[in-house]
């Protein structure tokens, strides 16, 4: 509810694993992953995402050994939305979204291709629900469009403010209260067309400026520890960058091919003790895919090619993949597919972790990481029988050189920055089920590492294994009638051991929402949600305390 950093983990990995991407291009920043998150886009202008794993990672992702979350630009539509809202803790949130489509005259002018505009805003601000746990957050976004059947371009401009408090915001020590106050840009123009028989090519270009201003302590003087507290710090990164993508049929094969080029800037009074702060960073992929009809409506496709990752500060690395499905298209079949993938990715560390001083201050830097490189492999099953829907998938992925952040007793007042290679084996299993009055969403994921940090002295790990051995997890949507729906997420996981977390290795977390829709008002819907439903206190993130149970109540129009 209350605005805050978005720390993304997919099957296992870390938020610096993880990679976003925006129609072709990939989103990221430069100094952390923690960062990477921050798209000023309004919810309106992007579709769902599509989580990207195993060889779809490997060639649609970017500098993500783990995984993607890729967004297309959703076509605009004419009308618009505006929402309020008003909860526990001082919150008090709002957002507008409207929307214009030129009429048909205009269209047919421009040859088929509608011209299209929208806006957005949004405000949100709390006082949070522990103290000096306050949030302000502000976003505006603009667009302009030129969409038909066969196409569409894309020119947006999106800039969003974000403050943060939170005690232990980033560090394990009591009675820190930690801000970050960040400042975000972001110019894409992105265009897509189709082909038809699902070939497409698309190519994209963009600007994001990102400036953080962090305090460590703002409740006392700047060095109100023995160890030395350091002073404020304020970073400023820029990105340029340009991607293209597409898939195009030649006789039997599908060509999968991509290319980007990104190069990236640092500008800071604290990251000042690595080689370099500028980057250019170069990829290229291709794989093609054939595939072959088998008896009993079955086909089988096979897919393999390579990736070729270079900066012009570290050594290349050429990946390859591979992807073997067989799909069924039989009445009564068990499955509607069954595939294999063996994929290899590999990126690079962030400025965070490769400029800060490697023997002095709070983060502990390592200048000569290296380029941690990647290997998964997986093992999946998809169907779907009348409502419902299933997947299942068993994966490894093995990691070397994975940079993690750590703490060691040796070294009580700080976090470091260290190379590890870490294997990790898990298992997802997903149900849904889609009916008239109920939506469920079932969902299981196990996982295992093991994890060699070598000659380094590892007590605790803030993120690399700071997983969930098992979680559960049951997402309920009820239609009531009359206008009334009942949301209620649920999650059960039972958390890694870790020499940092203050509270229990279990937790049941959940939310839970109420909305009516007047019959006679369909424009209207107004709800009442909880988040942390039972006042959970499990710490997410080792040392950082839980956000609590926080209500709130608000109305969304239409029109």
């Amino acid at each position: 509810m209350g605005e805050a950093q978005a720390d993304v983990a997919i099957r296992g990995g870390i938020f610096e694993t993880t990679g976003f991407r925006a129609g072709a291009v990939a989103l990221y920043d430069p100094q952390t992953g923690h960062y990477s998150a921050e798209i000023p886009a309004a919810p309106a202008m992007l579709s769902a995402p599509t989580v990207l794993t195993g060889a779809d990672n490997a060639l649609g992702g970017w500098n993500a050994n783990a995984g993607t979350i890729a967004y297309e630009w959703r076509r605009v539509r004419a009308g618009g939305a505006a929402s309020a809202g008003a909860g526990a803790h001082a919150l008090r949130r709002a957002e507008a979204y409207q929307g214009w489509v030129a009429p048909a005259p205009l269209a047919a002018a421009a040859g088929g291709r509608r011209l299209a505009f929208d806006a957005a805003l949004a405000a949100a601000d709390s006082d949070g629900s522990r103290p000096f746990g306050e949030s302000r957050f502000r976003r505006c976004n603009a667009r302009v469009q030129l969409a038909g059947d066969g196409g569409q371009t894309d020119l947006f401009y999106g800039r969003q403010s974000k403050f943060i408090g939170w005690p232990n915001l980033y560090t394990p020590y009591a009675d820190v209260f930690e801000t970050d106050d960040l400042r975000t840009e972001l110019l894409v123009l992105n265009h897509r067309e189709e082909l038809g028989g699902g070939d497409f090519v698309a190519a994209g270009a963009y600007w994001r400026r990102n400036a953080d201003h962090y305090v460590f302590n703002r409740d006392g003087p700047a060095h109100n520890a023995g160890f030395g507290a350091p002073l404020p710090s304020r970073h400023t990164t820029w990105v340029r960058g340009a991607g293209v993508e597409g898939r195009l049929a030649t006789g039997a094969v599908a060509w999968h091919f991509s290319a980007s080029f990104i190069a990236d800037k640092l500008e800071s009074d604290t990251l000042t003790w690595g080689r370099f702060n500028t980057r250019n960073h170069a990829r290229v992929s291709l794989a093609p895919e054939t595939s072959w009809a088998l008896a009993g409506a079955r086909k089988l496709s096979v897919l393999a090619g390579a990736v070729f990752d270079d900066t012009n500060r570290d050594a290349p690395a050429v990946s390859p993949v591979a992807r073997l499905a067989l799909a069924n298209a039989a009445p009564g079949a068990l499955a509607d597919e069954v595939y294999v993938s063996c994929a290899a990715s590999s990126q690079v560390a962030t400025y965070t972790a490769l400029n800060s001083h490697p023997s002095a201050g709070l983060f502990r830097g390592a200048p000569d990481l290296g380029r941690e490189k990647a290997r998964a492999t997986e093992l999946g099953v998809k169907g779907a029988r009348d409502n419902w829907a299933w997947t299942a998938a068993v994966f490894h992925r093995a990691e070397r050189g994975l940079v993690d952040w750590i703490y060691r007793t040796s070294l009580p007042n700080a976090r470091a920055a260290s190379a590890v290679d870490i294997d990790t084996t898990g298992i997802e299993l997903v149900a849904r089920y889609a009916g008239r009055r109920l939506d469920l969403v079932l969902g299981y994921a196990g996982l295992r590492k093991e994890a060699d940090y070598g000659n380094t002295d590892a007590d605790a790990s803030f993120y690399a294994l700071n997983f969930p051995e098992h979680r559960l997890t049951a997402a309920v949507t009820v239609r009531a009638g009359r206008g009334w729906e009942i949301r209620l997420d649920n999650e059960a996981r039972r958390q890694k051991p870790n020499a940092l977390r203050a509270t229990g290795d279990d937790a049941v977390l959940s939310a839970f929402e109420v909305s009516y829709t007047p019959p006679r008002r369909p424009a209207l819907r107004l709800k009442v949600a909880v988040d942390n439903l039972w006042d959970s206190d499990f710490q997410d993130v080792p040392s950082v305390p839980a956000a609590r149970r926080q209500w709130m109540a608000g109305a969304t129009l239409s029109w």
